[in-house]
């Protein structure tokens, strides 16, 4: 019986410390009627001195979220707020010119969870200047390069085992066309990665020439209608990147027919603005 008190007092003690880490009492649904805040110097990682967050990533911080989701967004609680916490709380800094110590605005952050785990509530506490307001006005960042990857199937672009502008089949410059006038309206096109890529019929030498002059065909494609010949990459990788075996005998015919979605041009886009 002692035992199983000593136990029970355990789960108490843990339970009252993960409700109130800084004395705050929160309520089940997440939410607190007194807000109380731990000292600005008091956090224990990053040698005290708190983080700058990344914009973007903080204003994707939404209501339900998980604490992994939050660690990912915003990084791990720079307090000790002891075992299974459900607050989180951060020292947050922000470049605001003319304001603050060194242009510099510091504010508390506090996320709060409910009883299942879920983040609920979100607080600011300003620090330096004691008036701030947090998050301070900042102006967003530049949007962050995009990615995009088109897939382009060899058989409708070329003939079989061919690979000139004028063997290119109706299909493969309907695509093409409108993959130029796609990549034509970015905001800020970084780069264009074309590759291409063969099935494994045939030999090694073979297939990566045959690789190579099918993307360098695409990319001179493109600048003709008009795409930045500065941004765009062309290469062959031959037939070392398979994405379909076709194990089994086979007349050559259904093999070459099962084959198709190896042969293939790739093209990887970075950029900013425009990816529809």
């Amino acid at each position: 019986m002692a035992k199983k008190s000593l136990v029970a007092l355990s789960l108490i003690a843990a339970a009252a410390l993960t409700a109130c880490a800084t004395g705050t009492k929160i309520n089940s649904d997440g939410t607190v009627d007194e807000l109380k805040w731990k000292s600005p110097d008091g956090v224990t990682f990053n040698k005290k001195k708190g983080t700058f967050p990344d914009l973007q990533s903080l204003s994707q911080v939404r209501t339900g979220m998980t604490k992994d989701q939050l660690y990912y967004l915003i990084g791990r609680p720079q307090y000790n707020d002891g075992w299974r916490p459900r607050e989180w709380n951060y020292v947050f800094h922000f470049h605001t010119p003319g304001q603050g110590t060194d242009d510099v605005t510091t504010c508390q952050y506090k996320v709060v969870f409910d009883k299942d785990m879920f983040a609920r509530t979100f607080h600011w506490n300003p620090v330096d200047p004691a008036d701030a307001v947090c998050p301070p006005n900042v102006e967003e960042p530049a949007p962050a390069p995009q990615s995009r990857r088109y897939t382009l199937d060899a058989d409708a672009l070329f003939a079989f085992d061919k690979s000139s502008t004028d063997q290119m089949l109706p299909e493969g410059r309907a695509q093409l066309d409108n993959l130029a006038s796609h990549l034509k309206r970015f905001d800020d096109l970084r780069s264009v990665r074309i590759t291409g890529h063969t099935d494994r019929l045939g030999s090694v030498e073979y297939n990566q020439g045959l690789s190579e002059r099918r993307a360098q065909t695409v990319r001179n494609y493109l600048i003709e209608r008009g795409v930045p010949a500065r941004v765009i990459f062309a290469q062959g990788v031959g037939k070392s990147q398979q994405i379909k075996a076709c194990e089994g005998k086979m007349p050559r015919k259904e093999l070459i027919a099962c084959l198709q979605p190896n042969r293939r041009v790739e093209v990887e886009v970075d950029g900013s603005g425009q990816l529809d």
